[in-house]
């Protein structure tokens, strides 16, 4: 009969450490997102709601991107739960489509820190986001977002299979959806339409979350069957 050696246990212990001081981090980057909106979000605050010095933060994360893009990671978990709901709980692909938009747009709504955090990280390009984020980091982002992509991608899929949409590429559908509903969903926070009263003279108008919403929707509904 053999032991495991006893630094194998104190490296499972220290690895387990590490792994919830991280969850902990994140969580209080969230909380601090939720409360005050991602750019009022500083290291010295989020260390601060730990309890911990700024170097502690440095010393789990690359820098503040990798952490607002783990961040990121929570949101987007959340966001596929409420997205998978409204699928099971609606019949064909239409329905499925319009319940998806929907529960993204209700998701981004009472969660606006998601939708600047997303911006955020959609601003960088690729080698920008490899320079600054670790590869593990980029791997849970990607598949945070993947997986959120991948149900829009699969109600695309099958509708195309029952004849109902017509799309070449549900992929690049799915990706440019989404990509374009974190515009609207910034829309929908402002709550302001710029427009003309007349030539050469601006004016604003208002638009709800409502008919962001619906907007979405027509247009998601619109290239999938055109």
């Amino acid at each position: 009969m053999t032991t495991a050696p006893e630094t194998d246990g104190r490296r499972t212990a220290a690895a387990a450490r590490r792994r919830a001081r991280e969850r902990e981090i994140i969580s209080a980057t969230r909380g601090l997102f939720d409360q005050r909106g991602v750019r009022d979000a500083q290291i010295e605050d989020i260390a601060k709601a730990v309890g911990i010095n700024r170097a502690i933060v440095y010393r789990h994360f690359t820098g503040k991107e990798e952490l607002f893009a783990l961040t990121l990671v929570e949101y987007l978990d959340e966001l596929r739960a409420a997205m998978a709901d409204a699928i099971g709980a609606a019949d064909g692909p239409e329905q499925q489509l319009r319940a998806l938009v929907g529960a993204f747009v209700e998701y981004g709504v009472a969660h606006p820190a998601f939708v600047d955090c997303a911006q955020t990280i959609m601003r960088r390009t690729g080698p920008d986001l490899l320079d600054e984020i670790s590869e593990g980091a980029l791997f849970r982002l990607g598949r945070g977002i993947s997986g959120c992509l991948a149900l829009l991608t699969q109600v695309l899929e099958d509708g195309v299979e029952r004849g109902v949409f017509t799309v070449e590429d549900p992929v690049l559908l799915a990706n440019t959806l989404y990509a374009s509903g974190l515009g609207a969903l910034q829309l929908a926070r402002v709550g302001i339409l710029v427009k003309e009263a007349a030539p050469g003279i601006p004016t604003v108008g208002t638009i709800s979350p409502e008919q962001v919403r619906d907007y979405l929707v027509a247009s998601a509904l619109a290239l999938a069957t055109r």
